[in-house]
């Protein structure tokens, strides 16, 4: 991370003509240490300031990936939605469809049904009349029979 470089301590030296007074050597020791006191509480300042407007970025980024994530899975969300109403509406067609199916094949149930009935009262109309037929061919005979006598 980036570490903000301080400024070094600068202290006058006096020269050689300067008397050695502490007074003087003082003033400027404390000027000094003033001024890196100043320099180090404005980079705080700004370190400070940087790291708040770092953190409400990171915030809003946060905050717009979420969207963005919400986003996405909510357009899953609703393609499946989308998609169930349709599945919904094929499956309603089809039973509509088979319904009609059934019905129609009832329908032809019932027809072969009747048909088949009509078949056997055909076959045993038809059986009545060659038993008519005999009993006619066989009154017939006797009759002759009877006429011939």
């Amino acid at each position: 991370m980036y570490s903000p470089q301080l400024p070094l301590a600068r202290a006058r030296v006096p020269s050689p003509s300067e008397p050695n007074s502490p007074q003087s050597g003082s003033g400027d020791v404390e000027s000094s240490l003033l001024l890196l006191y100043q320099r180090h509480q404005q980079k705080s300042i700004q370190l400070r300031d940087r790291a708040e407007k770092a953190k409400k970025d990171a915030i809003k980024k946060a905050a717009r990936v979420s969207d963005l994530l919400v986003d996405a899975v909510n357009g899953g969300v609703q393609e499946s939605f989308i998609n169930e109403k349709r599945i919904e509406l094929e499956i309603r067609a089809l039973a509509a469809t088979v319904a009609r199916f059934m019905k129609q094949t009832d329908q032809w149930l019932a027809a072969t049904h009747a048909i088949n009935t009509a078949v056997k009262e055909i076959g045993d109309f038809e059986n009545w009349m060659k038993t008519m037929d005999l009993d006619c061919k066989s009154i017939n005979a006797a009759i002759r029979n009877i006429h011939q006598e």
